[in-house]
């Protein structure tokens, strides 16, 4: 798995700090890391972007971005806003396979969910996914609604032939309610995937000497972790009703 794509189910679902945390869980396990923000938005040239957050929590990472435009929104919307030229699959790919040759493992974070659109002709990160044939892993939300759009994502990655590795929760509440805990059991299987992590409710905020040694805890061994899926389902998720 030289390289794997990692996508939300949409916006402000954890997915940056669930990057940060595969990335500290592979550095500690001694793989070399590369991260890749294919398009950047709603930062300015000097502000420090997703990939570089990713950096700050995890460590030793390269960082790299191929465009970055001004205002917060959809990429393709922002580039075209902006005046400037769009980011393609092709070059997405591209880079990745560039900097697969001198990392062991590169790690493509896409912006929001799977099929927002980088450019004009309607391009995703699942066509850069399909390019590269990488594993997808997807970061979704505890509560409710999660349900609806991690199957919908599911199903148009299986759709495109690609392979979704996982589904990683991209932050658990101190305090669940009985959505969020009858989801843990449910969203491994409306993804038709296995659940491979659960990132506590502001892991983000973690200093990065704490954040780094924590995160092998928070992701499964197919991410070079420790958590254990059997073990947090049998906590979290509440008995069958009676």
């Amino acid at each position: 798995m030289p390289v794997l794509v990692i996508t939300g189910t949409g916006t402000e679902v954890g997915k940056t700090v669930t990057t940060a945390a595969v990335a500290a869980a592979a550095v500690a396990a001694g793989r070399s890391v590369a991260v890749l923000k294919a398009a950047q938005t709603g930062v300015g040239p000097d502000e420090r972007g997703d990939a570089a957050e990713v950096v700050r929590l995890a460590g030793p990472v390269t960082a790299s971005e191929i465009a970055r435009y001004p205002e917060p929104l959809a990429p393709g919307t922002a580039a075209r806003r902006a005046g400037r030229a769009p980011v393609r699959p092709q070059e997405v790919a591209e880079t990745a396979a560039k900097l697969a040759t001198d990392h062991d493992l590169v790690l493509v974070e896409g912006a929001g969910g799977l099929l927002v659109r980088f450019d004009e002709a309607g391009g995703t990160l699942a066509d850069a996914a399909q390019l590269l044939r990488a594993p997808v892993l997807v970061v979704a939300a505890a509560g409710l609604g999660t349900l609806n759009t991690t199957e919908l994502t599911a199903r148009e990655l299986r759709g495109r032939g690609l392979d979704l590795l996982g589904v990683v929760i991209g932050g658990w509440p101190a305090e669940p309610d009985l959505a969020s805990r009858c989801n843990v059991a449910d969203l491994p299987h409306v993804a038709g995937a296995p659940l491979l992590g659960a990132l506590p409710d502001g892991a983000g905020a973690l200093t990065p000497a704490d954040f780094r040694t924590a995160a092998p805890r928070w992701v499964a061994p197919r991410l070079n972790g420790r958590w254990d899926a059997a073990a947090f389902t049998q906590r979290e998720a509440p008995a069958p009703f009676a």
